[in-house]
């Protein structure tokens, strides 16, 4: 299941992480954020022994959401070695998703 990043945690669960982690940044009342949870849940099942997800909810952490110039949610930033890798914008299916961030060979 993903984890739950905030301002003081960010540094280890996700530019510390000796493996690449997906970072989805979300609100509450965003519907199209609660429409891709299912999706990085699965992710999360599938490739967990590889990829790490965190989540991170703007509201709470809108120190986060500056620092990566999060306009639009839900936006999942692939972190790889502490760097953002690629990024995804919006509630996608999970073959698409995964295209968007490198994780899956491109059809």
């Amino acid at each position: 299941m993903p984890t739950a990043a905030t301002e003081s945690s960010f540094e280890q669960e996700v530019l510390g992480s000796d493996k690449p982690v997906i970072v989805d940044f979300w609100a509450e009342w965003c519907g199209p954020c609660h429409a891709v949870a299912p999706v990085l849940d699965r992710i999360a099942e599938e490739r967990g022994d590889e990829i790490k997800v965190v989540k991170v909810n703007i509201d709470e952490e809108q120190g986060l959401a500056q620092r990566y110039g999060i306009f639009s949610i839900p936006t999942i930033i692939l972190f790889r070695d502490g760097q953002p890798a690629a990024q995804a914008v919006g509630a996608q299916p999970k073959q698409a998703l995964e295209r968007s961030l490198g994780l899956a060979p491109a059809a």
